[in-house]
C-alpha cells in the first residue's frame, strides 16, 4: 500500500465532532499546538490517546487492587522470595 493511500484511508476515516471549550481552555490549546507545530485537531486526539490509555491503566490496576484485596496472598506464599529482595552488603 503507498504513503499516499494509507494517508487517504486515515483522513477518510476521520470524523468531524464539536467540541465547546471555554475561552481560557481555548487559548491554552492554540498555545500549545502552535508550540508543538501541530494544529488544535491533532492536539486534541493525541491528549484524548493519552487521556483514554491513562484510564485503561487506572481500570487495570483497580481490578488488580480488587482482586488482590478478595483473594489475599498468605505470607507463606511469598516467604521464600524474602532473601532475594534484600540488597547484598556491599
Amino acid at each position: 500500500m503507498s504513503v499516499w493511500s494509507k494517508l487517504w484511508g486515515r483522513v477518510h476515516s476521520m470524523e468531524t465532532i464539536q467540541v465547546v471549550l471555554d475561552s481560557k481552555l481555548l487559548r491554552a490549546a492554540d498555545l500549545a499546538a502552535r508550540r508543538a507545530r501541530i494544529n488544535r485537531s491533532a492536539l486534541v486526539r493525541t491528549a484524548l490517546r493519552e487521556h483514554l490509555k491513562r484510564m485503561e491503566v487506572h481500570e487495570r490496576e483497580r481490578r488488580d487492587r480488587d482482586g488482590y484485596a478478595a483473594n489475599p496472598r498468605d505470607t507463606d506464599d511469598v516467604g521464600g522470595w524474602e532473601s532475594e529482595a534484600i540488597w547484598p552488603d556491599k
